[in-house]
Protein backbone atom coordinates (compact mmCIF):
# COMPACT_ATOMS: atom_id res chain seq x y z
CA UNK A 1 0.00 0.00 0.00
CA UNK A 2 1.97 3.17 -1.27
CA UNK A 3 -0.07 6.32 -1.08
CA UNK A 4 1.36 8.83 -4.21
CA UNK A 5 1.20 11.47 -2.23
CA UNK A 6 3.56 10.10 0.35
CA UNK A 7 6.05 9.68 -2.54
CA UNK A 8 5.89 12.30 -4.96
CA UNK A 9 9.14 13.76 -5.70
CA UNK A 10 9.81 9.54 -6.74
CA UNK A 11 9.26 7.50 -10.00
CA UNK A 12 6.30 4.46 -9.43
CA UNK A 13 9.32 2.35 -10.57
CA UNK A 14 11.58 3.72 -7.58
CA UNK A 15 8.87 3.32 -5.01
CA UNK A 16 8.25 0.45 -5.67
CA UNK A 17 11.66 -0.96 -5.65
CA UNK A 18 12.03 0.93 -2.36
CA UNK A 19 9.37 -1.15 -0.91
CA UNK A 20 10.13 -4.61 -1.99
CA UNK A 21 13.82 -3.78 -1.09
CA UNK A 22 12.57 -2.74 2.47
CA UNK A 23 10.16 -5.18 3.06
CA UNK A 24 12.80 -7.74 2.15
CA UNK A 25 14.95 -5.86 4.95
CA UNK A 26 12.47 -5.66 7.91
CA UNK A 27 11.92 -9.69 7.49
CA UNK A 28 15.91 -10.48 7.56
CA UNK A 29 15.64 -8.35 10.28
CA UNK A 30 12.36 -10.00 12.30
CA UNK A 31 13.85 -13.61 11.16
CA UNK A 32 15.47 -13.88 14.91
CA UNK A 33 12.18 -13.52 16.92
CA UNK A 34 11.02 -16.90 15.61
CA UNK A 35 12.42 -20.12 16.33
CA UNK A 36 10.68 -22.11 12.99
CA UNK A 37 11.41 -21.34 9.44
CA UNK A 38 7.62 -21.71 8.96
CA UNK A 39 6.60 -19.70 11.66
CA UNK A 40 9.13 -16.72 10.42
CA UNK A 41 7.40 -17.09 6.57
CA UNK A 42 3.72 -16.82 8.19
CA UNK A 43 4.75 -13.97 9.87
CA UNK A 44 6.21 -12.09 6.82
CA UNK A 45 2.73 -12.69 4.82
CA UNK A 46 1.58 -11.45 8.46
CA UNK A 47 3.17 -8.07 7.55
CA UNK A 48 1.99 -8.58 3.95
CA UNK A 49 -1.30 -8.43 4.60
CA UNK A 50 -1.13 -5.28 6.99
CA UNK A 51 0.89 -3.85 4.11
CA UNK A 52 -1.75 -4.76 1.48
CA UNK A 53 -4.75 -2.94 -0.32
CA UNK A 54 -7.45 -5.21 1.59
CA UNK A 55 -9.96 -2.58 3.46
CA UNK A 56 -10.19 -4.87 6.48
CA UNK A 57 -7.27 -7.00 7.86
CA UNK A 58 -8.61 -9.45 9.60
CA UNK A 59 -7.47 -13.23 9.19
CA UNK A 60 -9.81 -14.50 6.81
CA UNK A 61 -8.72 -11.53 4.63
CA UNK A 62 -4.91 -11.71 5.36
CA UNK A 63 -5.22 -15.36 4.37
CA UNK A 64 -6.89 -14.59 1.31
CA UNK A 65 -4.25 -12.40 0.01
CA UNK A 66 -1.65 -14.93 1.12
CA UNK A 67 -3.23 -17.92 -0.98
CA UNK A 68 -4.12 -19.60 2.31
CA UNK A 69 -7.49 -21.69 2.67
CA UNK A 70 -8.58 -20.67 5.89
CA UNK A 71 -7.22 -17.88 8.75
CA UNK A 72 -5.06 -20.23 10.86
CA UNK A 73 -1.92 -19.80 10.09
CA UNK A 74 -2.70 -15.44 10.21
CA UNK A 75 -4.23 -16.27 13.91
CA UNK A 76 -1.46 -19.20 15.09
CA UNK A 77 0.83 -15.79 14.59
CA UNK A 78 -0.73 -13.68 17.30
CA UNK A 79 -1.93 -16.41 19.47
CA UNK A 80 -0.38 -19.99 19.24
CA UNK A 81 3.06 -18.90 18.46
CA UNK A 82 5.75 -18.64 20.97
CA UNK A 83 7.95 -15.15 20.13
CA UNK A 84 8.28 -11.93 21.95
CA UNK A 85 6.20 -9.52 21.14
CA UNK A 86 8.10 -6.79 23.61
CA UNK A 87 11.40 -7.69 20.99
CA UNK A 88 9.73 -6.77 17.91
CA UNK A 89 8.86 -3.30 19.59
CA UNK A 90 12.23 -2.95 20.20
CA UNK A 91 13.14 -4.07 16.76
CA UNK A 92 10.26 -1.23 15.82
CA UNK A 93 12.12 1.35 18.13
CA UNK A 94 15.50 1.27 16.38
CA UNK A 95 14.67 0.77 12.89
CA UNK A 96 12.53 4.21 13.07
CA UNK A 97 15.30 5.71 15.23
CA UNK A 98 18.05 4.72 12.23
CA UNK A 99 15.44 6.57 9.27
CA UNK A 100 14.08 9.06 11.17
CA UNK A 101 16.42 9.92 14.23
CA UNK A 102 16.87 13.68 14.98
CA UNK A 103 18.25 15.88 18.21
CA UNK A 104 15.40 17.94 18.17
CA UNK A 105 12.42 15.49 18.10
CA UNK A 106 9.56 14.81 19.95
CA UNK A 107 8.33 12.24 22.29
CA UNK A 108 4.35 12.21 21.55
CA UNK A 109 2.27 10.34 24.45
CA UNK A 110 -0.96 9.39 23.57
CA UNK A 111 -4.11 7.07 23.52
CA UNK A 112 -6.31 5.49 21.26
CA UNK A 113 -9.51 3.38 21.69
CA UNK A 114 -10.52 -0.18 20.37
CA UNK A 115 -14.03 -0.82 20.06
CA UNK A 116 -15.24 -4.06 21.21
CA UNK A 117 -18.67 -6.57 21.80
CA UNK A 118 -18.43 -8.55 24.80
CA UNK A 119 -16.28 -8.86 27.77
CA UNK A 120 -13.30 -11.36 26.73
CA UNK A 121 -11.18 -9.02 24.86
CA UNK A 122 -7.98 -8.63 27.19
CA UNK A 123 -8.42 -5.27 28.96
CA UNK A 124 -12.11 -4.33 27.61
CA UNK A 125 -14.36 -2.25 29.81
CA UNK A 126 -16.88 0.74 29.17
CA UNK A 127 -14.65 3.33 29.73
CA UNK A 128 -14.03 6.76 28.24
CA UNK A 129 -12.14 6.88 24.97
CA UNK A 130 -11.47 10.27 22.28
CA UNK A 131 -11.85 7.67 19.29
CA UNK A 132 -15.94 7.73 20.43
CA UNK A 133 -16.32 10.67 22.15
CA UNK A 134 -17.87 9.01 24.84
CA UNK A 135 -18.36 5.81 27.35
CA UNK A 136 -18.39 2.64 25.48
CA UNK A 137 -17.30 -1.03 25.51
CA UNK A 138 -13.83 -0.65 24.45
CA UNK A 139 -9.91 -1.54 25.10
CA UNK A 140 -6.91 1.40 25.77
CA UNK A 141 -3.93 1.40 24.46
CA UNK A 142 -1.76 3.51 25.22
CA UNK A 143 1.20 4.70 22.59
CA UNK A 144 4.60 6.98 22.26
CA UNK A 145 4.91 8.71 18.87
CA UNK A 146 8.24 9.78 17.49
CA UNK A 147 8.22 12.93 15.35
CA UNK A 148 10.99 14.21 14.00
CA UNK A 149 11.43 17.07 11.19
CA UNK A 150 11.94 13.45 8.55
CA UNK A 151 8.56 12.04 9.63
CA UNK A 152 6.97 10.05 12.30
CA UNK A 153 5.52 6.60 13.41
CA UNK A 154 5.28 4.78 16.85
CA UNK A 155 7.99 3.56 19.13
CA UNK A 156 6.33 1.90 22.23
CA UNK A 157 3.00 0.76 23.08
CA UNK A 158 1.00 -0.78 26.19
CA UNK A 159 -2.27 -2.15 26.70
CA UNK A 160 -4.02 -0.66 29.89
CA UNK A 161 -5.69 -2.85 31.99
CA UNK A 162 -8.64 -1.25 34.53
CA UNK A 163 -9.05 -2.36 37.45
CA UNK A 164 -11.60 -4.37 37.37
CA UNK A 165 -9.56 -6.85 35.37
CA UNK A 166 -6.03 -6.57 37.10
CA UNK A 167 -8.31 -7.39 40.80
CA UNK A 168 -9.98 -10.41 39.51
CA UNK A 169 -7.85 -13.41 38.89
CA UNK A 170 -9.69 -15.49 37.00
CA UNK A 171 -10.37 -12.58 34.25
CA UNK A 172 -6.12 -12.38 33.83
CA UNK A 173 -5.66 -16.04 33.59
CA UNK A 174 -8.34 -16.49 30.79
CA UNK A 175 -6.78 -13.83 28.90
CA UNK A 176 -3.28 -15.18 29.50
CA UNK A 177 -1.93 -12.31 30.94
CA UNK A 178 1.71 -12.32 32.38
CA UNK A 179 1.69 -13.01 36.63
CA UNK A 180 3.64 -9.84 37.12
CA UNK A 181 1.34 -7.70 35.43
CA UNK A 182 -0.86 -5.50 37.54
CA UNK A 183 -2.44 -1.97 37.66
CA UNK A 184 -0.98 0.73 36.44
CA UNK A 185 -2.36 4.28 35.64
CA UNK A 186 -2.09 5.45 32.28
CA UNK A 187 0.54 8.20 33.26
CA UNK A 188 2.27 5.51 34.81
CA UNK A 189 2.48 3.32 31.55
CA UNK A 190 3.89 6.35 29.68
CA UNK A 191 6.57 7.31 32.13
CA UNK A 192 7.62 3.25 31.61
CA UNK A 193 8.06 4.39 27.84
CA UNK A 194 9.84 7.45 28.57
CA UNK A 195 12.18 5.58 30.31
CA UNK A 196 12.76 3.24 27.72
CA UNK A 197 13.43 5.02 25.36
CA UNK A 198 15.68 7.32 27.12
CA UNK A 199 17.57 3.49 28.49
CA UNK A 200 17.87 2.66 24.71
CA UNK A 201 19.35 6.36 24.07
CA UNK A 202 16.46 7.34 21.64
CA UNK A 203 17.84 10.97 19.99
CA UNK A 204 14.84 13.44 21.50
CA UNK A 205 14.63 16.64 22.83
CA UNK A 206 10.63 17.20 23.93
CA UNK A 207 7.97 15.59 25.38
CA UNK A 208 3.83 16.65 24.23
CA UNK A 209 1.26 14.86 25.69
CA UNK A 210 -2.23 15.80 26.81
CA UNK A 211 -3.99 16.64 30.03
CA UNK A 212 -4.05 12.48 30.87
CA UNK A 213 -0.33 13.10 30.92
CA UNK A 214 0.30 16.41 32.52
CA UNK A 215 0.13 15.01 36.11
CA UNK A 216 2.17 12.48 38.47
CA UNK A 217 5.64 11.30 38.15
CA UNK A 218 6.33 12.90 34.49
CA UNK A 219 7.54 16.01 34.98
CA UNK A 220 9.97 14.91 37.70
CA UNK A 221 11.05 11.57 35.14
CA UNK A 222 11.73 14.40 32.82
CA UNK A 223 13.35 16.95 34.40
CA UNK A 224 15.69 14.60 35.91
CA UNK A 225 16.66 13.20 32.30
CA UNK A 226 17.20 16.95 30.85
CA UNK A 227 14.00 16.84 28.57
CA UNK A 228 11.54 19.80 27.88
CA UNK A 229 8.47 18.91 27.84
CA UNK A 230 5.09 20.63 26.70
CA UNK A 231 1.94 18.86 28.91
CA UNK A 232 -1.32 19.26 29.15
CA UNK A 233 -3.41 20.21 32.19
CA UNK A 234 -6.76 20.89 33.41
CA UNK A 235 -8.32 24.54 34.00
CA UNK A 236 -8.30 23.74 37.80
CA UNK A 237 -4.70 22.82 37.92
CA UNK A 238 -2.68 25.19 40.32
CA UNK A 239 -0.01 27.29 39.37
CA UNK A 240 2.51 29.94 41.29
CA UNK A 241 5.08 31.85 40.34
CA UNK A 242 8.58 32.38 42.49
CA UNK A 243 11.74 34.00 42.66
CA UNK A 244 12.23 36.71 40.57
CA UNK A 245 9.63 36.51 37.97
CA UNK A 246 6.17 38.33 38.64
CA UNK A 247 3.75 37.14 41.35
CA UNK A 248 1.64 34.77 39.41
CA UNK A 249 -0.94 32.34 42.03
CA UNK A 250 -4.40 30.58 41.13
CA UNK A 251 -5.33 27.65 38.69
CA UNK A 252 -4.67 27.86 35.14
CA UNK A 253 -8.19 29.13 34.41
CA UNK A 254 -8.12 32.09 37.13
CA UNK A 255 -4.78 33.00 35.30
CA UNK A 256 -5.91 33.42 31.99
CA UNK A 257 -8.67 35.56 32.44
CA UNK A 258 -6.40 38.12 33.81
CA UNK A 259 -4.17 38.33 30.96
CA UNK A 260 -4.82 41.54 28.75
CA UNK A 261 -5.13 41.42 25.20
CA UNK A 262 -1.63 42.36 24.40
CA UNK A 263 -0.12 39.20 26.46
CA UNK A 264 -1.63 37.03 23.65
CA UNK A 265 -0.09 36.21 19.77
CA UNK A 266 -1.53 34.30 17.36
CA UNK A 267 0.39 30.92 15.96
CA UNK A 268 0.60 28.53 14.11
CA UNK A 269 1.15 25.34 15.64
CA UNK A 270 1.82 23.53 12.75
CA UNK A 271 0.12 22.62 8.68
CA UNK A 272 -3.40 21.38 8.85
CA UNK A 273 -5.23 19.72 6.17
CA UNK A 274 -7.07 22.42 5.64
CA UNK A 275 -3.98 25.29 6.38
CA UNK A 276 -2.26 26.53 9.11
CA UNK A 277 -3.38 25.35 12.36
CA UNK A 278 -3.92 28.96 13.96
CA UNK A 279 -4.93 29.44 17.55
CA UNK A 280 -3.84 32.61 20.27
CA UNK A 281 -1.69 31.77 22.58
CA UNK A 282 -0.16 33.42 26.03
CA UNK A 283 2.61 31.91 27.84
CA UNK A 284 3.90 33.01 31.38
CA UNK A 285 7.54 31.79 32.48
CA UNK A 286 6.71 31.13 36.12
CA UNK A 287 10.43 30.34 38.07
CA UNK A 288 13.98 30.12 36.25
CA UNK A 289 16.02 26.82 37.92
CA UNK A 290 19.25 25.77 37.78
CA UNK A 291 19.81 22.57 36.45
CA UNK A 292 21.37 20.83 39.13
CA UNK A 293 18.44 21.68 41.00
CA UNK A 294 16.52 18.92 39.49
CA UNK A 295 19.57 16.28 38.73
CA UNK A 296 19.50 17.46 34.93
CA UNK A 297 21.89 16.22 32.56
CA UNK A 298 21.64 19.61 31.08
CA UNK A 299 23.52 22.68 32.52
CA UNK A 300 21.77 25.91 32.61
CA UNK A 301 18.80 27.79 33.77
CA UNK A 302 16.28 26.21 32.72
CA UNK A 303 12.39 28.06 33.12
CA UNK A 304 8.60 26.33 34.58
CA UNK A 305 5.76 28.07 33.24
CA UNK A 306 2.59 28.11 31.97
CA UNK A 307 1.07 27.94 27.93
CA UNK A 308 -2.43 28.62 27.10
CA UNK A 309 -3.97 28.22 23.91
CA UNK A 310 -7.02 29.90 22.97
CA UNK A 311 -9.15 28.71 20.01
CA UNK A 312 -10.03 31.84 17.95
CA UNK A 313 -13.51 30.83 16.68
CA UNK A 314 -14.85 29.97 20.43
CA UNK A 315 -12.48 31.27 23.01
CA UNK A 316 -12.20 28.09 23.80
CA UNK A 317 -9.32 27.70 26.23
CA UNK A 318 -6.66 24.71 26.78
CA UNK A 319 -3.52 24.65 29.39
CA UNK A 320 -0.35 23.52 29.34
CA UNK A 321 2.68 23.10 31.48
CA UNK A 322 5.86 23.49 30.59
CA UNK A 323 9.89 23.20 30.82
CA UNK A 324 12.18 24.62 28.43
CA UNK A 325 15.77 25.99 28.66
CA UNK A 326 15.63 29.58 30.04
CA UNK A 327 15.60 32.12 26.74
CA UNK A 328 13.05 29.54 24.94
CA UNK A 329 10.76 31.75 22.63
CA UNK A 330 6.98 31.09 22.66
CA UNK A 331 7.09 29.58 19.20
CA UNK A 332 9.22 26.64 20.33
CA UNK A 333 6.80 25.82 22.91
CA UNK A 334 3.67 26.09 20.27
CA UNK A 335 5.44 24.03 17.83
CA UNK A 336 6.03 21.49 20.20
CA UNK A 337 2.59 21.21 21.09
CA UNK A 338 1.45 20.82 17.36
CA UNK A 339 3.61 18.23 17.07
CA UNK A 340 1.11 16.25 19.13
CA UNK A 341 -0.79 16.42 15.74
CA UNK A 342 1.24 13.78 14.42
CA UNK A 343 0.03 10.72 16.83
CA UNK A 344 -3.77 11.55 15.68
CA UNK A 345 -2.59 11.49 12.05
CA UNK A 346 -0.77 8.44 12.81
CA UNK A 347 -3.83 6.68 14.86
CA UNK A 348 -6.27 7.90 11.71
CA UNK A 349 -3.83 6.39 9.29
CA UNK A 350 -2.89 2.86 11.03
CA UNK A 351 -6.93 2.21 11.48
CA UNK A 352 -7.74 2.94 8.44
CA UNK A 353 -4.96 1.77 6.37
CA UNK A 354 -2.75 -0.79 8.28
CA UNK A 355 -5.73 -2.93 10.44
CA UNK A 356 -4.42 -1.03 13.76
CA UNK A 357 -8.23 -1.82 15.55
CA UNK A 358 -8.84 -5.23 13.24
CA UNK A 359 -7.29 -7.51 16.16
CA UNK A 360 -9.01 -11.06 16.54
CA UNK A 361 -6.93 -11.84 19.24
CA UNK A 362 -8.41 -11.61 22.59
CA UNK A 363 -5.63 -12.57 24.69
CA UNK A 364 -2.66 -10.02 25.85
CA UNK A 365 -0.39 -11.64 24.17
CA UNK A 366 -2.67 -11.51 20.79
CA UNK A 367 -3.00 -7.58 21.47
CA UNK A 368 0.80 -6.46 22.16
CA UNK A 369 1.59 -8.94 18.73
CA UNK A 370 -0.91 -7.85 16.21
CA UNK A 371 0.38 -3.77 17.57
CA UNK A 372 4.05 -4.60 17.11
CA UNK A 373 3.11 -6.11 13.67
CA UNK A 374 1.20 -2.75 12.90
CA UNK A 375 3.41 -0.25 14.18
CA UNK A 376 6.22 -2.13 12.28
CA UNK A 377 4.82 -1.70 9.07
CA UNK A 378 3.76 2.15 9.59
CA UNK A 379 7.33 2.39 10.73
CA UNK A 380 8.66 0.69 7.03
CA UNK A 381 6.24 3.16 4.65
CA UNK A 382 7.51 5.58 7.05
CA UNK A 383 11.07 5.01 6.58
CA UNK A 384 9.70 5.02 2.70
CA UNK A 385 8.18 7.96 2.94
CA UNK A 386 11.25 9.99 4.27
CA UNK A 387 14.02 8.25 1.77
CA UNK A 388 11.48 9.17 -1.39
CA UNK A 389 11.08 12.28 -0.62
CA UNK A 390 14.83 13.61 0.56
CA UNK A 391 15.08 17.30 1.73
CA UNK A 392 15.49 19.76 -0.05
CA UNK A 393 19.88 21.00 0.13
CA UNK A 394 20.45 23.70 2.11
CA UNK A 395 20.52 27.10 0.44
CA UNK A 396 23.41 29.20 0.23
CA UNK A 397 24.30 32.38 0.32
CA UNK A 398 25.92 34.07 -2.99
CA UNK A 399 28.72 35.43 -3.29
CA UNK A 400 28.26 38.96 -4.26
CA UNK A 401 30.73 38.93 -7.88
CA UNK A 402 34.39 39.80 -7.67
CA UNK A 403 34.82 43.47 -8.50
CA UNK A 404 37.32 43.66 -12.16
CA UNK A 405 40.88 44.15 -11.46
CA UNK A 406 41.67 48.48 -12.59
Amino acid sequence: MIRRSWTPAASIEETLALWAASLREIKKRIRPLFTQERVATNAGLFLEGLLGDEQRKTGWMRAEAAGDPGPWRQQAILGRGDWDADALRDIVRDYVIEHLADDDAVLVIDETGFLKQGKASCGVARQYTGSAGKITNCQIGVFAAYVSRHGHAFIDRALYLPKEWTDDPDRLEAAYVPADVGFATKPKLATRMIARAIAASVPFKWVAGDTVYGVGNIEQQLRRAGKGYVLGVSSAHVFRSWGKRPPVAGTAADIARTRRSSDWKRLSAGAGTKGPRLHDWCYLELADLEAEQSNSANDGLWTRGLLIRRRIADDDLAFFTTWCPAGTAIETLVAVEGHRWAIEDSFETAKNEFGLDHNESRSWHGWHRHVSLVMLAFAMMAAIRHRANPPPPKKTKRRPPAKAKA
